[in-house]
């Protein structure tokens, strides 16, 4: 595979930058202001400075230690500063900001607890000796922070009030289902992972019995339940926030989740009989029952 240019890494690194300001515009249609500045604006703002300002000293020390971590701060960090300056929320936009601060701090101490056990992550080990490389890395946790909780800011920002109703309860609904699968997926790995009978194993018990990839599914159905909670309330171009989900789906199941964790797996366990059975088995991400999988 050939190695990407500076030129490459630029323009994708620009693009990013395009898109959040894209989204920050259209996430602030109507929506409450300090002054003359959006505040959905600002906090897109701050989705990319926070994780600008931590990319100085990681990439001094070339280490991918607190990339999850910030990314977990820059989430509560945004949502903090929209309830703040935000005029008075009602239920919806309360539940919201709830919603996005448990997911976010769940996952970040997660993720920084699963990266202090291993030492480092293989995602960076090209790229963080790379410093056009790794700052655009953290350009592009800026851009997801953004594109994920922007039907969450929306709702906090945009205005607009209305009871919760049965749209914003079944978004709820979906969105507990969805951080449920995910704790579960994840606690089950670790546990599995930590008992030194499995080691040199994969994992096919509990939930991953039933997808390959059940953390995120669970991360999808989430996200998803967040934009439906979203609905009710959005106007004027600030419906482009409902991309969250999508962008979400995409780049777990396109760019970098899956793909990666299927070649490494693949890599690691290819070629043996039990492998290869779950893997024709079990879906790749929606869950399926293991007794209707043939």
């Amino acid at each position: 595979m050939p190695e990407t240019s500076n030129t490459q890494i630029l323009a994708a690194t620009a693009i990013a930058i395009v898109m959040g300001a894209g989204m920050s515009w259209a996430g602030s249609d109507g929506g409450d202001r300090v002054g003359i500045i959006p505040i959905f604006a600002l906090c897109g703002a701050l989705a990319f400075v926070i994780n600008w300002l931590a990319f100085i000293p990681s990439a001094l020390t070339q280490t991918e230690r607190y990339y999850d971590l910030v990314g977990g701060i820059t989430y509560v960090t945004a949502t903090v500063v929209a309830v703040l300056l935000a005029g008075e929320l009602d239920l919806r936009a309360t539940l919201v900001a709830a919603m996005v601060m448990i997911w976010s701090l769940r996952l970040a101490t997660f993720l920084f607890q699963r990266i202090s056990r291993a030492g480092s992550d293989s995602r960076f080990d090209n790229i963080k000796n790379r410093p056009q490389k790794f700052f655009m890395a953290w350009t592009l946790q800026g851009l997801w922070v953004l594109l994920t909780a922007a039907a969450a800011l929306a709702v906090i920002t945009g205005g607009v009030r209305e009871p919760l109703g049965p749209i914003g309860i079944a978004g709820i609904a979906l969105w507990s289902f969805g951080i449920l699968i995910e704790i579960a997926a994840d606690r089950q790995k670790t546990k599995f992972k930590d008992d030194p009978d499995n080691e040199g194993k994969f994992i096919n018990v509990g939930l991953w019995a039933w997808s390959r990839h059940p953390n995120y599914f669970g991360e999808i159905m989430l996200w998803t339940g967040m934009a439906i909670v979203a609905v009710p309330v959005l106007q004027g171009w600030q419906w482009a926030t409902l991309i969250s989900p999508v962008f979400v789906a995409f780049l777990l199941t396109k760019v970098s989740g899956v793909p990666a964790l299927e070649e490494k797996a693949d890599k690691r366990w290819g070629g043996q009989d039990e492998y290869e059975e779950y893997k024709r088995k079990t879906p790749v991400l929606i869950p399926k029952p293991p007794a209707l999988q043939t």
